[in-house]
């Protein structure tokens, strides 16, 4: 998980580190790929819940609080509010529109707002790990 705060994590992405996640449960009580049993019946054995990708959502909120707060180069990029065009075709996702869906509804301007009052930025990120959205 190493620089994950950079990571824009699309469906597809999702899906793979869910897949992971659960790989490495399987791994751990030495379950084979080949043994009949769900996902939900791995999960209950281990006493355990699908986490990884929250505690990345979390880390990228949190990054995103500090880059934000600072109000340096990383604030311009993330804001897109430097000069210059943009490439032609449908535009990438932005860590910043994987975080408006993650936090809850509510526009990136509404985000960028709260990112100000650290107290109000924690509380979203707990309610929002929370829920496990």
């Amino acid at each position: 998980m190493y620089g994950c705060e950079a990571w824009t994590i699309s469906k597809q992405i999702q899906n793979k580190l869910e897949a992971t996640e659960m790989w490495f449960l399987r791994r751990m009580p030495r379950i084979p790929w080949t043994a009949k049993k769900t996902n939900e019946r791995v999960l209950n054995e281990a006493n355990k819940s699908r986490s990884l990708v929250r505690t990345i959502r979390k880390r990228q909120a949190t990054f995103l609080g500090h880059v934000m707060r600072r109000g340096k180069l990383e604030h311009l990029v993330t804001t897109r509010k430097f000069e210059g065009k943009s490439s032609r075709g449908r535009q990438r996702e932005k860590i910043m529109d994987g975080l408006a869906t993650w936090l809850g509804p509510g526009k990136v301007s509404d985000i960028l707002a709260a990112v100000k009052d650290r107290d109000l930025w924690r509380d979203m990120i707990a309610n929002a790990y929370k829920q496990g959205t």
